[in-house]
């Protein structure tokens, strides 16, 4: 283990890094229930069961790789958001057949190996200006601190106001708050493993509030159901709703992954002086692998998730924390009825308490210069605003470029970044 992952130069246990593993697994846990309803929902023959096979060993095979690869502490599954305009936009709003989609996740995985390949993704994420880098950090904490408020029912939609405090007295909200204030407490008297304590303890006090579900006849155990292997259709491929079909998803794809590298491994300390990524190429390659693969067993996208920063936040610095994760994704295969019992009120006190260790870049960012603190900003206020961390990336490089452009410091852009605002603005009139 020592010279696989290098443990002690990273200051960090095996012991660590596993229960770091299980906080990163029980924090993006959901995403094994939320994807198959998500795109079980098509029907035509995509079934839930198949669905939720399908995530599990796409997520395997991803987070494998970046542990083994790339040795950084970062889990990967279909990712929220995509799996969403799979469903929504390509197949209920476009009329494609989920095969046709199936065929564009495929495609854009294929392409996503070839850019990382030739460094082009690395190119991009040198390309990012280093104050944005530690506003991606920041954004993406107040994303996620955003996401576990809203899965507990902390925050709720409000026709007048966009967002509103929920019920906090009753239900998931109450839950939410009690399992704050227990990983709070735990966490500011080091306890260590405060944030995976939290999420248990937080799905036993759901027990008695019905929050958290034990429904009749509950068995742990059961078995997987076959995933739906390659089932591809080419016939459309060549057409232009096709082809823009195929870039949004490899737009969001790429920046949302970017973003998520930058933020979990700037809270970690992997980064260098220069705010760069050790291995990035081949965290990359996890990335387009896992989306390959998973399209071929019949899922949407897979990304980086942004919940792994809980398990940095529970001490995982090495690939053996994505191991331990792949280990639990491999055992949620058999014992899915149990992992789904965590409700999103558990992991939403996991996620506030990352949002605030993110937090900390803040205070590396230049804002007594504009043109590097407002940029900044408009990164870290459009992630949770936009609910994307591609969206941030988009609209900090934009103001990075023209503040820089309109008051003359034009030899601090560099070529790259030129041609990221470039795309940028093309994305305006090709999506």
């Amino acid at each position: 283990m020592e010279k696989l992952f290098k443990l002690a130069e990273h200051g960090t246990t095996v012991r660590r890094e596993i229960l770091a593993g299980l906080t990163t697994f029980l924090t993006m846990a959901y995403i094994l229930a939320v994807n198959p309803a998500m795109l079980g929902s098509i029907g035509n023959g995509m079934t839930p069961g198949a669905v939720f096979t399908a995530t599990v060993v796409a997520s395997i095979i991803a987070t494998l790789i970046m542990g083994f690869a790339a040795n950084l502490p970062i889990a990967l599954a279909p990712g929220m958001g995509l799996n969403a305009f799979f469903t929504y936009t390509v197949v209920f709003g476009m009329g494609y057949s989920w095969q046709l989609a199936l065929t564009a996740v495929f495609l854009e995985g294929l392409v996503f190996v070839v850019l990382s390949l030739f460094n082009v993704r690395e190119s991009i994420v040198k390309a990012i200006p280093a104050s944005l880098k530690k506003a991606v950090a920041v954004g993406i904490g107040l994303f996620i601190a955003l996401i576990g408020l809203k899965n507990a029912g902390i925050i709720v939609g409000d026709a007048a106001t966009l967002v509103a405090l929920g019920d906090v007295t009753s239900g998931s909200a109450l839950v939410g708050v009690i399992g704050l204030v227990i990983t709070a407490a735990l966490f500011v008297n080091k306890v260590p493993g405060a944030i995976l304590i939290g999420i248990l303890a937080t799905t036993l006090v759901g027990i008695p509030f019905r929050v958290t579900a034990i429904p009749e006849g509950f068995a742990p155990f059961s078995l997987p159901s076959a995933p739906l292997l390659f089932h591809f259709d080419f016939s459309s491929i060549l057409s232009l709703k096709f082809l823009t079909v195929l870039f949004t998803f490899l737009f969001v794809d790429i920046f949302d992954t970017v973003g998520t590298l930058v933020g979990v491994t700037t809270q970690a300390g992997l980064t260098d002086k220069n705010g760069d990524i050790p291995r990035v190429k081949q965290a990359f390659l996890a990335d387009a692998v896992g989306t390959v693969a998973g399209a071929a067993l019949g899922t949407s996208t897979v990304t980086s998730y942004i919940e792994s920063a809980s398990g940095v936040a529970a001490g995982g610095r090495t690939g053996l924390t994505s191991l331990s994760t792949a280990f639990f994704f491999f055992l949620a295969l058999f014992l899915s009825p149990l992992f789904l019992l965590i409700p999103g009120a558990a992991t939403a006190p996991a996620l506030v308490m990352v949002g605030f260790l993110m937090m900390r870049s803040v205070t590396e960012i230049n804002f007594s210069d504009p043109t590097e603190g407002i940029p900044a900003f408009m990164a870290i206020i459009m992630m949770p605003f936009a609910y994307s961390i591609a969206e941030g990336i988009v609209y900090g490089v934009l103001s990075y470029v023209v503040l820089k452009a309109v008051t003359g410091k034009f030899m601090e852009i560099s070529l790259l970044t030129w041609i990221l605002f470039g795309v940028f603005i093309l994305r305006f009139f090709i999506s």
